[in-house]
């Protein structure tokens, strides 16, 4: 990858950028005329462009890209607000103030956040189907390919931290990040959340009752999905479509909603009214665990497609106890599931979540 473009003359805004990029610990080139941006124009993968240069850039004509922003000194005028527009910068950042968004930006290039990974939402059709399971079993086996993360968005579940056996392992919590204000650097979460080799997990402090906020919430996905290739969301149960609360947070920014079925007469019923209410259905599907009604009959009722069938696995709850997770081995039964239904995301290219993050 080609590293960023700094492009300007005015050495004090150039010496600024410089620092911010090595807080950010990503190499950069430099420019300082508007002809050499022009020939590097199109290989970084960022390009901040100061204001000295903005309107001689403008007069070359340079071909339209993503990620070009306009950086000035001080509080940026209505001349530098023409020049963004002309150029196509995404954003017009006045230093020093925009110092923090700044750093962000190169520290995504650096974790190559350009590219979100993928976000399941997983719900329990009714209670005990084991949906938080199945979550850590997705957890376990995307980490085999890539950096996971399990977000347990539950307080009242019983803990994905616990699940995966990470609830003794040093890291943040909800209860500090639901804390934080303004935007999260995907790497800054990805450290700071607890994790063994390439699986995270955000949990819950034990005894947490604060509800979580819905910029949080928000600020979390859009940072995890920047630094994990998989992102797992473990949900409530009460989808109700109340403006704020963690469903519609979490539902439209999901690439595909797994609703985790028991196939006897309550839990198909239940989860029937679940799928019911569930927005973009077409991005549903469920997984049924165990045995009873016959796959088939239980998405008819439910009108969604079946994606996965999950035997009852031995030496399940044995493996949990054991701080192991819930895949022991790539051939147990959720571990085929999983690989399934990640299997299947990856075909239909699923990446990029309806909501922008």
């Amino acid at each position: 990858m080609h590293p960023s473009l700094l492009a300007t003359s005015d050495a004090a805004l150039l010496d600024d950028l410089r620092r911010l990029a090595a807080a950010a610990g990503v190499d950069v080139e430099t420019t300082a005329d508007a002809p050499g941006a022009l020939r590097r124009w199109t290989g970084p993968p960022l390009v901040l462009v100061g204001a000295d240069l903005a309107a001689e850039l403008v007069s070359l004509g340079p071909a339209r890209r993503a990620s070009v922003h306009l950086v000035t000194w001080g509080p940026p005028g209505e001349a530098a607000y023409r020049d963004a527009v002309a150029v196509g910068a995404e954003s017009v950042l006045g230093l020093p103030e925009a110092g923090p968004r700044v750093t962000e930006l190169l520290t995504d290039v650096g974790e190559g956040g350009s590219v979100p990974g993928v976000v399941v939402g997983t719900l329990g059709g009714s209670g005990g189907a084991g949906a938080t399971t199945f979550a850590c079993a997705l957890g376990q086996v995307a980490a085999r390919s890539g950096r996971a993360l399990v977000v347990d968005a539950d307080p009242l579940g019983p803990g994905a931290d616990r699940v995966l056996g990470l609830d003794g392992c040093e890291g943040f919590r909800w209860d500090a990040l639901g804390r934080t204000s303004g935007r999260l650097s995907g790497r800054a979460l990805r450290e700071a959340l607890p994790r063994r080799g390439g699986l995270g997990v955000l949990g819950w402090y034990a005894g947490s009752t604060e509800p979580l906020e819905p910029t949080a919430v928000r600020e979390v996905l859009s940072a995890a999905r920047r630094g994990h290739d998989t992102v797992v969301v473990d949900l409530p149960r009460s989808v109700d479509g109340r403006p704020g609360s963690v469903a519609d947070e979490v539902l439209p920014r999901c690439d595909q909603v797994l609703v985790v079925v028991r196939p006897d007469v309550a839990g198909v019923s239940s989860a029937a009214r679940l799928c019911a209410r569930l927005p973009d259905r077409d991005r549903v599907g469920l997984v049924v665990r165990g045995r009873g009604v016959a796959p088939a009959e239980v998405a008819a009722v439910c009108g969604v497609p079946v994606v996965a069938t999950v035997a009852d696995q031995r030496g399940l709850h044995e493996s949990i106890d054991l701080g192991l997770g819930p895949v022991r081995s790539p051939r147990c039964h959720l571990g085929r599931a999983a690989g399934a239904v990640l299997a299947r995301l990856a075909v239909t290219g699923a990446g990029t979540s309806r909501v922008a993050a």
